[in-house]
């Protein structure tokens, strides 16, 4: 099966033969039958088959315990975590067993070689630096880990060893499939020992490349660090879908350097204008880059994890590069742009940033401190539709609650620096909830225009470096203070909040 610069082989025959015939014929019959995602049989229900387009029932008649077991014989030993395979091929068949232990319940995931599929990325991969891949389940992160393995070994003749937990990457059984080249694979027993057999792959056999799929647990992250501080070039995915996920989840931040609060003196919390307890990156990054696998053809990139996520820690948004493959099989990236760190297009951005504006179609709102159900729940019973993100990158507001804002959060901060509307709730009770969700499907502006409030600012500036002394801003709400200040960082000036809500402003002076 070819497409657009790709070749698949997907060993469809070899799954359907291993479904009892009355289940196996349906599929034969229907056209676009290599779409096909998954089969999936449960007891006494009628069998399914997931397409990526829709959810297909393949026959009116129930799924029986011989059926079951039919699908089992042909299959090869399912291990501690209820996978199996069928050797030589990359289906992977999932079980769901009831208290004694039976199988009740069957999922077959039909297993792709997708050749050519790493193009979009090939140049970062044969780089030499280590890459960490992130995506939604089933946007085909391991199937390009399984690219990678092929490209490595055959193309740039690297001494590659797959670390294969389920044998997800190189198929079931003891023969690798040839989709990966001549790349090794050591394959794990368990989930819970894929961090000890990470290690033993670089104790005892060398390799210049390790690749790992699905890495979910702090001890596999200490264990990318050791391979990583040993000079071997790491190629792995891991549980997340951006960058953002993995700097807020505790258990695998160290993979992108980690996170530590710092308190700052007096004098440098002034000088960045800042509170004086801050994160801060505690290690250098295990991963040089990240990418975000969108979809098969598109990818946002970051280069330099180190500096991404230092910026992302000021605050600042961080700029991707996008990376997608246009209708002609052409590689095309633009890289985004937002206001950096140095301040060097501060105001510009800043203003940008500040402009009220209204969510498109279904709103995306982003929670913090406040419960999911709770706002779906009444959304719904209003009749109106919201979507809950939770990617504060691709949210169009922030829903939070007076509690929760006051404390500074970085969430908080970082919302305020893209731009992102905030709407903060006295108290998290019903009649707000749905004066929020109102306001919010009709589109309503959610705060106030800074643009004067910023050339009040400017104009402060502009007094105290010509003249010195000290400017006294108005009084103005935490999101346009915060504003303010980045301002004043942009031209090297020290400024202070005074006063208490709601008369609380901004002081601008020399340092």
């Amino acid at each position: 099966m070819k497409s657009v610069g790709k070749w698949i082989q997907d060993d469809l025959d070899v799954l359907l033969d291993a479904l009892p015939d009355w289940i196996r014929e349906p599929l034969e019959a229907r056209e676009g039958l290599h779409d096909l995602l998954e089969v999936v049989l449960d007891l006494g229900r009628t069998p399914e088959g997931r397409f990526a387009s829709l959810d297909l029932v393949l026959d009116t008649k129930e799924v029986t315990v011989d059926d079951l077991e039919f699908v089992v014989a042909r299959l090869g030993e399912f291990g501690g975590d209820n996978r199996a395979g069928i050797p030589r091929t990359l289906h992977r068949i999932s079980g769901i067993r009831n208290r004694k232990g039976d199988v009740v319940g069957i999922t077959c995931r039909v297993g792709r070689a997708v050749f050519g599929t790493i193009r979009i990325i090939e140049d970062l991969v044969l780089s030499g630096k280590s890459v960490l891949l992130l995506g939604k389940p089933g946007v085909g992160k391991t199937t390009m880990l399984r690219e990678v393995a092929r490209v490595l070994a055959d193309g740039a003749h690297r001494r590659v060893i797959i670390v294969d937990t389920s044998n997800e990457i190189a198929g079931d059984g003891d023969i690798p499939h040839p989709a990966i080249g001549h790349a090794r694979r050591m394959q794990v027993a368990t989930p819970s020992l894929q961090h000890s057999v990470m290690i033993e792959a670089v104790e005892n056999h060398m390799p210049e490349v390790i690749i790992i799929d699905e890495m979910g647990t702090e001890q596999e992250a200490e264990a990318a660090r050791t391979i990583a501080e040993r000079g071997v070039q790491l190629i792995a995915t891991a549980h997340g879908t951006t960058l953002d996920n993995l700097i807020l989840n505790p258990t695998l931040s160290d993979l992108v350097g980690g996170v530590q609060t710092v308190t700052l003196g007096d004098d440098e919390a002034r000088r960045r204008g800042t509170q004086k307890t801050i994160p801060e990156r505690k290690a250098p990054p295990t991963f040089d880059i990240v990418v975000e696998i969108q979809s098969w053809d598109k990818v946002a990139v970051h280069e330099d994890v180190a500096d991404v996520v230092d910026t992302w820690l000021r605050g600042y948004p961080i700029s991707p590069e996008t990376r997608w493959l246009d209708g002609a099989g052409e590689i095309q990236k633009v890289k985004q742009v937002h206001s950096s760190g140095n301040g060097s297009d501060l105001q510009s951005d800043t203003r940008l940033a500040g402009e009220s504006h209204r969510p498109s179609g279904v709103p995306k709102v982003f929670l913090f401190g406040i419960g999911r159900e709770k706002i779906l729940q009444v959304a719904e019973t209003m009749g109106l539709a919201i979507e809950v993100s939770n990617e504060l990158r691709r949210a169009d507001v922030i829903l939070t609650t007076k509690s929760h804002y006051r404390r500074g959060s970085h969430l908080v901060r970082s919302a305020e620096d893209m731009g992102k509307p905030i709407y903060v709730l006295r108290r998290n009770s019903l009649p707000q909830v749905q004066q929020f969700i109102k306001a919010v499907s009709k589109g309503q502006k959610l705060r106030d225009e800074p643009g004067a409030s910023l050339d009040e600012a400017q104009g402060a500036v502009e007094r105290v470096l010509q003249n010195g002394g000290e400017e006294e801003l108005s009084p103005q709400r935490a999101y346009i203070r915060r504003l303010q200040h980045l301002l004043a960082q942009k031209y090297n000036l020290a400024s202070t909040s005074r006063g208490v809500e709601p008369h609380r402003r901004v002081a601008l002076h020399r340092p």
